[in-house]
């Protein structure tokens, strides 16, 4: 990184601080500016622990790993410069607000009191159209409007760097520029590009698009980062020069700007559009039924060529908008319904994020949907991350958990796998979904089997797909074995909260192995397989009796689940629960609810209820799932502790789902920008 960026960084921090910006519906850890996949995925980073309190001017957006990925914008208002995003070196412009939905990031500014700006960073989702979905692109929009009801001459400048092509600095760079059906573009990628490979966790292959409409008063530049803003700060324009000097990323730090003169601005808002996405014609790497090979994007699908795909999605924006918008709204109704306002400042800040763990890929007659395990390991379509996910699938289209689903069962059912048991995930290293041949998986039997059983029939009751259930009965009962010889008394192993360590006897664990089991009596059920079905809820029933006995502390004041058999001292989240609820088995007694509902308040700390008696952190994916089988008063205790932390957490990286309870920081500066808060939306599918 360049001396000037960190020498100017005090300075911009003070002047954003005395801006005193309101935040609504709440001040996060992080901001989500264009998040998109794995790849597109950039943040600005606001907590105390390294953030500036969540002021665009001031700081560099940063990669989801926290990188810099350079992106800078200025704003020339009769003749005087000033920054509105980034670092570049002018004075910063007065935020006055942000605000954010569930696809949109609002800043607005104030210039001297002359001109307002309302900049918006849309990362649209789209769950019922996958064209729109599978293209891996966001929207900046710059709209400018006079205050002091006198006219203004304004320009607008924004760039990004070379930083966005590769996690190595020290990579050659290369770029061009162009213009296609009225779209303007910068094209840049790494000149020795390295497929389906990653240097700090960036992607070393495709190539990136910044892009603008190609319009009267546009110009562009590369070259030098403080040439080329240099150039905007002193003339108002660019020069339409293009730098051929091929280098480092770190050498010269290349940037690719756009200046646009939107001339003499009054009270009524004029505005600015620019677009910016990675394509990638093969996406993944994946060994299915037909053996191992590349996937293509999804998107390839839809469109001849990337150009194409860039042209529609800047000419999209209007309909893209509207149906962010709609999006938007119904998640703001449903969950204020369902749980009031601190909880749509937990949903409305996980959809970005849950999303933005994955990629279409495939074609149109064979999609998959593929998710990173962002930040914790890197795994391809971990069973224990899709699982805490799946109730933001359920809730926008089940196809997706279909869509997630299909390679693991792809994988296994053509015998890649040696284990009875199900794999922990697709591969040890996104996006190379290459599977575990020699069964040497983070091995996770029990939580992996009840999850792709409980996953398998909440898809096929959403969606009414009985045909998935029949397709994949062999496995499934496979798995139900293997649950049946371990559910009742879980040998020494790990769950999902792996980083917990291994136990014997989990009572949560024994749950979701009984729940499973009961799930498989449904789809045997629902299947035709009537004697399986009435096998299979006998042995969940009894063991459900005898788990009641082994699992309460019902002497303890007040009584509760342990988190291991015998040991009444212990207690912790049962957030396994949430299945039987959501699925409707009806297998737990209703007084197993009341009795942790009652429970979990006796135990709050400051920001929530600890995972278990071993620490103070808990998981916010696994407190929603609590809080959506808890009692009216419980759930609203867990979701006003978790948007208390969101607003007041110091942690400044993409929302964890790991944190402590006390002082609302990190256990550990790990588990960001995770897809598991997805279960954010656990609430709403047990209303």
């Amino acid at each position: 990184m360049q001396l000037y960026r960190l020498g100017l960084l005090v300075a911009s921090f003070v002047v954003s601080i005395g801006a005193q910006s309101t935040f609504s519906p709440a001040r996060p850890p992080a901001i989500p500016l264009a998040v998109r996949s794995p790849y597109l995925s950039t943040w600005l980073n606001v907590g105390s622990d390294g953030g500036n309190g969540g002021y665009l001017a001031g700081q560099w957006p940063v990669f989801w790993q926290n990188q810099v990925n350079g992106w800078a914008g200025l704003i020339r208002v009769d003749g005087n410069t000033y920054t509105w995003m980034g670092l570049p070196g002018s004075k910063t412009v007065n935020q006055t607000s942000f605000e954010y939905t569930s696809t949109k990031s609002i800043f607005t500014m104030n210039v001297e009191n002359k001109v307002e700006m309302k900049i918006t960073f849309l990362s649209p989702v789209t769950p019922s159209d996958l064209k729109r979905q599978s293209l891996v692109f966001s929207y900046l929009n710059v709209e400018v409007s006079s205050l002091d009801g006198q006219k203004h001459d304004v320009k607008i400048y924004t760039d990004i760097s070379a930083e966005w092509a590769s996690g190595d600095r020290n990579a050659i760079a290369e770029w061009e520029y162009g213009t296609t059906d009225g779209v303007a573009y910068h094209k840049v990628h790494r000149q020795t590009q390295l497929a389906f490979s990653e240097k700090n966790e960036q992607a070393e292959w495709g190539n990136w698009y910044w892009a603008t409409d190609d319009s009267k008063g546009m110009t562009y530049q590369s070259g030098v980062d403080i040439d080329v803003r240099g150039q905007f700060a002193q003339n108002g324009k660019l020069t339409n020069g293009r730098d051929t000097n091929f280098r480092a990323i770190s050498s010269g730090w290349p940037v690719f700007g756009f200046s646009s003169d939107l001339g003499s601005v009054g009270s009524s808002p004029v505005s600015t559009l620019f677009s910016l996405g990675l394509t990638q014609d093969q996406a993944i790497q994946y060994e299915g039924a037909s053996g191992y090979g590349p996937v293509p994007s999804l998107w390839k699908s839809y469109f001849d060529t990337e150009l194409a795909a860039l042209s529609f999605f800047h000419h999209d924006y209007r309909e893209s908008s509207n149906l962010a918008s709609s999006f938007d709204s119904r998640v703001a109704k449903d969950s204020i319904d369902t749980a009031g306002q601190d909880y749509l400042t937990i949903t409305s800040l996980s959809v970005r994020q849950a999303f933005g763990a994955t990629q279409l890929c495939g074609t149109q007659d064979k999609m998959y949907l593929f998710l990173k395990e962002i930040s914790s390991d890197g795994n391809m379509n971990t069973v224990d991350v899709v699982f805490p996910a799946y109730p933001i699938f359920l809730y926008t289209n089940p196809e997706f958990l279909k869509l997630v689903l299909n390679p693991l069962f792809e994988n296994q059912e053509a015998g890649k796998y040696p284990n009875s048991y199900s794999m922990h995930d697709l591969g040890s290293a996104y996006p190379n979904a290459t599977g575990h041949s020699d069964g040497r998986d983070e091995k996770m039997p029990l939580e992996e089997c009840g999850n792709m059983l409980i996953m398998s029939l909440a898809y096929a009751q959403k969606s009414g797909d009985i045909d998935f259930l029949k397709k994949h009965y062999p496995l499934l009962k496979q798995w139900t074995s293997y649950l049946i010889e371990d559910s009742l008394y879980p040998a020494n192993q790990i769950s999902t909260d792996d980083f917990a360590g291994s136990l014997a006897n989990q009572t949560n664990l024994a749950l979701k192995g009984m729940i499973g089991i009961e799930a498989m009596s449904v789809i045997a059920k629902q299947t035709g397989h009537n004697a399986d079905a009435a096998n299979y809820s006998s042995i969940a029933r009894d063991y459900i009796t005898q788990w009641q006995d082994l699992a309460i502390a019902k002497n303890a004041n007040p009584p509760r689940t342990t988190l291991s058999y015998g040991n009444t001292a212990s207690h912790g989240l049962l957030y396994n629960l949430f299945a039987d609820a959501q699925l409707g088995l009806n297998l737990v007694p209703n007084s197993v609810y009341q009795m942790q509902s009652d429970f979990y308040p006796t135990v709050e700390n400051k920001y929530g209820v600890p995972l278990d008696t071993r620490h103070t952190y808990t998981k916010g994916d696994w407190e929603c799932f609590a809080a959506a089988i808890s009692s009216v008063e419980t759930r609203a205790m867990f979701i006003k502790d978790l948007a208390t932390w969101i607003n007041e957490t110091p942690t400044n990286r993409p929302l964890t789902d790991l944190y402590e309870t006390i002082s609302g920081d990190y256990p550990g500066n790990h588990f960001v920008a995770r897809p598991v808060m997805g279960g954010s939306f656990a609430p709403l599918l047990v209303r």
